[in-house]
């Protein structure tokens, strides 16, 4: 990676991220992850106006998904709801990783948020975590009184491996026809297992998610025992949704992503077909940015605007 094209308040931070390998123990990958996240979220102003409570979807042929339900504080209606899904391509990561983040959008946005903790790969593989999103779904659908929420007015959304199943959960919803679902919020999106744009080969930095990374958590995804090139052969669209032929009657989309990330390409392509199957979508490419900078350095000013362009988005898509 060029650190000559980073934004310079994130090139600086940089210098500080440890390089590591995060697939040599998965497990300790998982808590680290936590504890990261945890510690940016003590040094933040603390948020106040939001409540939360935890619930379990329950599934016929599976364990009880964990849900957790953000509202604003001043809540006294029906809201919109976004149905927020983690990253950590789809291998580590967490809904109690993602609170701080999801309390500051349901403030910022003053929607309802609900975030799911889906089962990970490697021990459940394509479609578990799909599986589970898609239940939640259904469940915020079928609770709508319940929730306070108005069921006219869902969006999915998330970020990295999360932003690519929110992508492929407007899909299965389009495809199932049970859910309304109104908008698709798709931060730096990980849609696409072949991984041969020319983006893709750009990020070998091991400080943030790289080539390497991206191989090896769509071979723990796609249950293959094999990171190499050879076996990124096309996925199911509800697995890697770069895949799928036809983007017709897809929810209108925001897709916000940094320059400097090895995804750019693949979410600007998404884009333009988006957008050319009649789709409006939006896309913000974050002059400077890697992957997921805005929560890794969220007080850099690059960071301060992506978020707030990201909480407009998903504002305009689930109130006008």
């Amino acid at each position: 990676m060029n650190v000559d094209l980073l934004d310079q308040e994130l090139a600086a931070a940089l210098e500080a991220i440890p390089e590591i390998d995060i697939w040599a123990n998965l497990a300790l990958t998982r808590e680290l992850s936590l504890q990261r996240s945890k510690a940016i979220a003590a040094i933040l102003p603390p948020l106040s106006n939001v409540t939360s409570m935890d619930y379990k979807v329950p599934q016929i042929d599976a364990q009880a998904i964990p849900v957790r339900v953000y509202r604003p504080g001043n809540q006294t209606e029906e809201l919109p709801v976004l149905l927020w899904i983690h990253g950590g391509g789809f291998c580590f990561g967490s809904m109690e990783g993602d609170d701080y983040w999801v309390r500051r959008m349901t403030d910022s946005v003053g929607c309802v948020v609900v975030s799911v903790d889906y089962r990970l790969a490697p021990e459940y593989p394509f479609p578990a975590p799909l599986n589970d999103c898609y239940a939640a779904l259904l469940w915020v659908a079928n609770n709508s009184k319940l929730l306070s929420v108005d069921r006219s007015r869902i969006g999915v959304g998330g970020i990295s491996a999360g932003g690519g199943l929110a992508a492929a959960l407007a899909l299965m919803a389009r495809d199932k026809v049970e859910v309304p679902v109104i908008f698709q919020a798709l931060l730096c999106p990980m849609i696409d297992n072949t991984s041969t744009s020319d983006s893709s080969y750009s990020i070998t930095d091991k400080r943030i998610w790289n080539r390497n990374s991206n191989l090896q958590g769509w071979m723990h995804y796609l249950a293959r025992s094999d990171s190499s090139e050879r076996q990124a052969f096309p996925a199911s669209k509800y697995a890697a949704p770069t895949h799928a032929s036809d983007l017709h009657g897809l929810p209108s989309a925001y897709i916000g992503v940094g320059s400097v990330d090895l995804f750019v390409d693949e979410n600007r392509d998404y884009s333009e077909r988006l957008n050319a199957a009649g789709v409006t979508s939006q896309l913000k490419v974050f002059n400077g940015g890697f992957h997921a900078f805005e929560f890794y350095v969220p007080d850099a000013q690059i960071s301060c605007f992506a978020r707030e362009t990201h909480y407009a988005a998903i504002r305009n898509g689930l109130f006008y």
